[in-house]
């Protein structure tokens, strides 16, 4: 599994705050990391499971993908200008969203503390 990724069920799931805010939050949305894609399944705002995607018929309510540099440098404990947010790096360009927005514009923060778990500590 791709660094980065591997991290963020456990860290999401040990994050009491982060599952309280997003206890709401049951759904799959696909991760794009380069050329790999995850299915990336919440149920009540924990994380039932990270798997990378093996049919095309495994999908998700939304997609957000980026190249891998971009989400390596979006995972370091202080990523530099457009990689530091999710909306920044959609701005500039660097990442891209599609499918059914409407859940991830409802729990915005949720979603975008959910993608930063993995900065910190290596």
């Amino acid at each position: 599994m791709t660094p980065g990724v591997d991290q963020i069920r456990e860290r999401v799931n040990g994050d009491d705050a982060l599952v309280r805010r997003g206890r709401y939050v049951s759904l799959a949305f696909l991760l794009g990391v380069g050329d790999q894609e995850y299915v990336v399944t919440i149920a009540q705002g924990r994380m039932a499971s990270v798997e990378p995607r093996r049919l095309a018929t495994m999908t998700g309510r939304f997609t957000i993908r980026a190249a891998r540099p971009v989400w390596e440098e979006f995972w370091k404990p202080v990523p530099k200008r457009d990689h530091h947010d999710l909306l920044s790096m959609l701005a500039a360009g660097i990442a891209k969203i599609d499918g059914d927005l409407l859940p991830l514009m409802q729990n915005l923060q949720y979603f975008k503390d959910v993608l930063a778990t993995p900065r910190g500590e290596g």
